[in-house]
């Protein structure tokens, strides 16, 4: 089947680019914002002008506040909403889709309390099946997209007939999506690497050099490849662009909320100063400690994660949790085999 009408809920940076990919690839596009103000400027000026200010959106892009008004006649629906806000808004709308609309997550998170990954979520509110859930993960910023700069990404599915059908809607001459069966893989990828570009920008903010960088980018790495193994990932997937790629790009970018929200923790803000000048979602903020929690809850040890959490949510100085980084025990450089903390606690 071809698809020819996607909702996509969510209409801050990525929900909107997504919508632009998606308009470009020739589907009628209907988007959900929460603040009428913002929809009725989308209608009016074809701009975003909160989130994507000077970029004229395509035609196939229509706005509008009334999630049902999205949902009606939707092959697809994206979900472009933050992690954590998931689960009371997919309750509330469960009833609005048709049987056999296909739900696909750009959410970059874990749930607090549960600890469920998003598509579990999507799972649970709206009793789709493991053939009805894709994830959309990458290296995927939104301001270079919107800008039709080359980019890649992973479809993942369990079932590889609605992977296929969900790359054809959203293939673009700019945007190239790949397919791929782990789903586990490519969200854990998407949700630590949050993690990871929060502690990169706290050591830019500090001054520390790209040495330090590719260190964490690495390591982070094996973080995300240790915990993913653990959860029936395919460690292949953390190498590749929902792994490695968003890793690369999240960590290095100064248009990363994430890395911008360490970078003012590392220059001597408050976590409440960076919340407020950051003004975006910076998933990771949350996320850490649900992260953290699937590592407790695997017997996996994460020291960068652990390092976040600690200075985010623990409150402790950055300098003083990057030296007890640095004063770990020294140990074999290992990704992810015999890395439960039981065995050989690699970090």
């Amino acid at each position: 089947m071809t698809s020819s009408r996607v909702a996509v809920y969510g209409a801050g940076s990525w929900g909107t680019a997504f919508s632009a990919v998606l308009a470009d690839a020739g589907r009628e596009v209907t988007l959900w914002g929460r603040r009428a103000e913002l929809v009725d400027a989308i209608n009016a000026t074809g701009v975003n002008g909160d989130y994507l200010p000077g970029v004229q959106l395509p035609r196939g892009v229509r706005a509008t506040t009334d999630p049902a008004e999205a949902a009606r006649e939707a092959d697809i629906a994206v979900l472009a909403v933050s992690a954590q806000y998931a689960r009371p808004l997919l309750d509330e709308w469960r009833e609005l889709w048709a049987p056999r609309t296909v739900f696909v997550s750009l959410m970059k998170g874990v749930e607090l309390g549960t600890n469920r990954l998003m598509s579990e979520v999507i799972a649970e509110t709206t009793g789709a099946g493991p053939d009805r859930i894709a994830v959309l993960s990458g290296p995927n910023l939104a301001r270079e997209i919107v800008h039709r700069k080359p980019a890649a990404s992973v479809v993942a599915c369990a079932d590889e007939g609605t992977a296929a059908f969900v790359q054809d809607a959203c293939h673009t001459p700019y945007f190239r999506p790949y397919t791929n069966h782990d789903v586990v893989g490519c969200e854990l990828g998407g949700a630590i690497k949050n993690v990871i570009a929060l502690a990169v920008g706290v050591t830019d903010g500090m001054g520390f050099g790209d040495n330090a960088k590719a260190a964490l980018v690495t390591r982070g790495l094996a973080e995300a490849t240790r915990l993913g193994e653990a959860m029936g990932a395919d460690p292949l997937t953390l190498a590749g662009l929902a792994g490695m790629g968003d890793l690369v790009a999240t960590c290095s970018s100064t248009l990363s909320r994430n890395h911008s929200f360490g970078y003012r923790l590392g220059q001597g803000l408050t976590v409440d100063e960076a919340r407020e000048l950051t003004k975006q979602t910076a998933e990771g903020v949350a996320s850490c400690e649900a992260i953290q929690a699937l590592g407790h809850r695997h017997a996996v040890e994460l020291p960068i994660t652990e390092a976040v959490v600690d200075i985010i949510h623990g409150g402790q100085d950055p300098k003083d949790v990057v030296e007890v980084l640095m004063s770990r025990a020294t140990k074999p450089e290992g990704l992810g085999h015999g890395s439960r903390v039981d065995n050989s606690r690699r970090g």
